[in-house]
Parts: C-alpha cells; sequence; structure tokens
C-alpha cells in the first residue's frame, strides 16, 4: 500500500501507492458512513422519534462538508514550520463541527475520515506507528468536541476538549517519532510540549476569540438546529 521514496531532506519517507490510495478512500467512506449512523441516532433522540429516524443526505452533507471546507481551510496556512505543523484559518474548528452537531462517536469518525484525507493529500510518513498517530489519532481527537455537545457553551468546551486531544497525540509523536529533531540543548519531550503547544494553541487562541463573539456562537447554534432538525 505504500511505497518507500527518499525525500529533498535525505529522509525515507511512505507515500502511498495507487491501490493504498484507493484503499484509503474506501475507509474513508466507510468512516463518513459510520459517521452518519451516529449521526441519524443523534438526530432522532434530539427529535424523541420512536422509530429510529430516517437515513436521509442531511447528516451525510454536513459531515461531508466539514471535512471538505477543513482541508480547504488547513491549506491556508497563517505560519508553518518547515519540520511540520502549522496556524491554519480556523481548519481545527470546522472539523470540530460534527461532534458539537451530532455527538461523540460522529465527531471521532469524521475526525478519523478528515485524517485519512489528510494522508491523501499531503502525506509526510516516517513511521507506519507514526502514521496512526499523526493522522488517526490526532485528527480523530477532533472529535472529542462531541463530549460537550448538549452541554452549555458545548461548542466552546468542546472545541478545548477536541484541541487538547490532538495536542496529546501531536506531542506523543513528537516525543517518541521526532525527537532528533529537538533544539540544541533541549530534550525530546520538553521539545516535543513546546514545539506541538506554538502552533496548535496560537490556533485555537484565535479560534476561541471568535467563538465568543456572541453573533458567531449563536450563528453556529442556528446551524446545529438545522443539522438535527
Amino acid at each position: 500500500m505504500f511505497n518507500t521514496v527518499v525525500n529533498d531532506w535525505g529522509e525515507t519517507t511512505y507515500l502511498p501507492t495507487t491501490a493504498g490510495k484507493l484503499v484509503l478512500l474506501l475507509i474513508l467512506a466507510a468512516l463518513l458512513a459510520g459517521a452518519v449512523l451516529f449521526a441519524r441516532k443523534y438526530a432522532a433522540g434530539q427529535e424523541h422519534a420512536s422509530s429510529g429516524g430516517k437515513l436521509t443526505v442531511k447528516q451525510l452533507v454536513f459531515c461531508a462538508m466539514a471535512i471538505a471546507l477543513g482541508t480547504v481551510l488547513s491549506n491556508i496556512k497563517l505560519f508553518h514550520f518547515p519540520t511540520g505543523g502549522s496556524i491554519t484559518l480556523l481548519s481545527m474548528l470546522i472539523i470540530c463541527l460534527p461532534g458539537y452537531f451530532f455527538g461523540l462517536g460522529a465527531g471521532l469518525l469524521t475526525g478519523v475520515a478528515y485524517g485519512i484525507l489528510q494522508l491523501l493529500i499531503d502525506p509526510y510518513v516516517l513511521f507506519p506507528m507514526q502514521l496512526v498517530v499523526d493522522y488517526l489519532l490526532a485528527f480523530g481527537a477532533l472529535g472529542l468536541s462531541g463530549l460537550f455537545c448538549n452541554a452549555r457553551h458545548g461548542l466552546l468546551k468542546g472545541y478545548l476538549a477536541a484541541v487538547l486531544g490532538r495536542y496529546v497525540f501531536a506531542v506523543i509523536s513528537g516525543w517518541i517519532f521526532f525527537g532528533s529533531y529537538a533544539w540544541e540543548g533541549w530534550g525530546a519531550l520538553p521539545y516535543s510540549l513546546v514545539y506541538n503547544a506554538i502552533y496548535i494553541f496560537a490556533e485555537a487562541i484565535v479560534t476561541v476569540i471568535i467563538l465568543m463573539i456572541p453573533a458567531v456562537s449563536k450563528g453556529l447554534a442556528r446551524v446545529k438546529g438545522m443539522a438535527v432538525s
């Protein structure tokens, strides 16, 4: 599924083959279908529907649009480290929305699907297990926003939980797989803690400020009402 290629920095990286890309696309589709099933159950519960709700395209559209828009925004980089990691235009917030709309299950599966798409578009894999941590677990953690989908100020709380989840996995990846890139005089773990905090929390601070604008929070709450109705 993956070929080994030496990049411009002399690193041996793994790139998906044509067959690998096809398998990843099938996995992405399966994850999105699973997210829709979770979303349907959540929407049905919100409506107190005894029949369990009908499977419509609405949940699929909202989850797919979040992945697509998040991918577009992830390529609008306000700052980019040469060795990985960037401050993007609210891409994490967009990927957190399915969890806020439809709960934890839909959020986690959508996050993992987004990670698969990132792997297809812009892969940077030095170790097989790094792929799992960086693309599946770190991006999947953005679905933790679903933990607070029914709470007061649920989007803000969910977003913070999601960002912390992604940060934990990013630190683990940096510590285990990229410790050799540590700044002179720094240990692998302190380096990873600071390095990943710079870009993840910088974007988070900007996003939280935007979410605290009443018009934005009310607008997203109305969108959630449309998604689950």
